[in-house]
């Protein structure tokens, strides 16, 4: 019996024996104490999906102070900027587009550092004014657009910023179309063709495109250049097949003796695919509920096409002041003061020379009013008893300093405006 007992005693403690070792060399169950830095992401990342912004982003700020060799690091500074974009606000988005630029920049060579780079573009798009208002964000989302195409062109992203560069283009194409068209009615052709200029280099795709060449060419029309109005009365027949003006551009290359120039197969092409995409496009209940929001309207943006990958220039960034029109020394078509003057604006792109208002062999000549200004070359700031060359085979007319545009000057190509 006592035999029994030693033996009863011997096999109890055997088994608990291997019990106890079988628990030790177990695998350890995910979440436990064996991974805290999963645990923090996991419960921060829970947090952030329900709203609780702040409570999550102290879990993954936690994760990266104790646990700086992790391997959720990199996921939870992406995730502290996401945060912040998620709880939006002027303050949030803000914040994110730091939070994504410093991802970026400890991070660059992960595949998310494109995501972050259209996070940022993103933060900037969604802080954009109306068209009449500030421009500071739309110019912002517009450079980092062009970043993110530059940057990651292999990227899956891609076609999403360049839907949403051909939006933030529509709204700066849209500004300047309106203080264009504010000088313009007032006959304050230099303030309006500066504008005007830029706006068809830069923004082909802007759905006002065909007004703003038909504007153009009045205005050249009006001061007595018919061969430079002819150019964007051409460009209206051959780039906007589609625009009611076409009718109108036509007759007016009839009355110059000007060749009437075919569509492009690749505008009447782009126009087939915007009509496509009109049907999907808001009906006017819902665009004019739009006009209750703070942002700009882009349901008129194009569809398709090559947006602009230049950078935007200083003129056109300015927000007009409705205090009335300014002092430019011109009283109307052929009034006193209407000098030609120099204007140097940068190219929407390079290979778009055609629209250039002068180019060689094409003298803007200056009203007899003026015969008087000093010649300036704004090209090297020096005076002298004649007129000075705006490039190697177009002389320039004399440009009176008090008639120049109140636009800003930017190095580039000279462009001459015949006032």
């Amino acid at each position: 019996m006592k035999h029994l007992k030693t033996l009863s005693i011997a096999v109890l403690a055997s088994t608990s024996l291997a019990g106890c070792l079988g628990k030790k060399n177990a695998a350890p169950i995910a979440g436990t104490s064996a991974e805290p830095d999963k645990v923090l992401y996991s419960k921060a990342t829970d947090d952030i999906k329900h709203g609780k912004y702040t409570v999550g982003r102290l879990g993954l700020q936690t994760l990266i102070n104790t646990y700086p060799d992790s391997e959720y690091l990199a996921k939870a500074k992406l995730g502290i900027g996401d945060s912040y974009y998620k709880e939006g606000g002027m303050a949030g988005l803000k914040q994110s587009i730091v939070e994504y630029k410093d991802f970026i920049t400890f991070f660059p060579f992960l595949d998310e550092a494109a995501y972050a780079q259209m996070q940022i573009a993103m933060g900037h798009y969604r802080q954009m004014e109306k068209p009449d208002r500030d421009h500071s964000e739309v110019v912002q989302a517009e450079a980092e657009f062009q970043t993110f195409l530059e940057k990651y062109p292999s990227s899956p992203l891609v076609p999403s910023a360049e839907q949403h560069l051909r939006e933030v283009q529509e709204v700066l194409a849209e500004g300047n179309f309106r203080v264009a068209e504010f000088y313009y009615i007032r006959n304050a052709y230099k303030a309006a063709g500066a504008r005007l200029l830029e706006l068809t280099n830069r923004y082909p795709l802007y759905s006002e495109a065909d007004k703003a060449n038909w504007m153009l060419g009045q205005i050249y029309e009006k001061t007595e250049h018919n061969e430079v109005a002819a150019r964007y009365y051409a460009r209206i027949v051959k780039d906007y097949p589609q625009s009611p003006l076409t009718g109108e551009a036509k007759a007016r290359l009839t009355k110059f003796g000007t060749p009437i120039p075919q569509p492009d197969p690749v505008a009447v092409a782009r126009i087939q695919k915007e009509q496509e995409a009109a049907r999907n496009r808001p009906n006017i209940l819902r665009r004019s509920m739009g006009v209750l929001k703070s942002g700009p309207d882009v349901t008129t943006s194009a569809h398709s096409g090559a947006p602009t990958m230049t950078p935007a220039s200083e003129t056109g960034d300015e927000t007009l002041g409705f205090g009335g029109p300014p002092t430019l020394g011109m009283t109307g078509v052929g009034g006193a003061g209407n000098s030609a003057a120099v204007e140097t604006v940068t190219p929407g792109s390079s290979s778009s020379l055609e629209a250039r208002p002068a180019t060689s062999g094409d003298a803007a000549p200056s009203s007899s009013s003026d015969n008087s200004a000093s010649p300036t070359d704004t090209t090297t700031g020096a005076n002298s008893g004649s007129a000075q060359p705006a490039n190697s085979a177009t002389p320039a007319p004399p440009a009176d300093k008090s008639q120049e545009s109140t636009s800003k000057k930017k190095k580039g190509i000279h462009k001459v405006l015949p006032f």
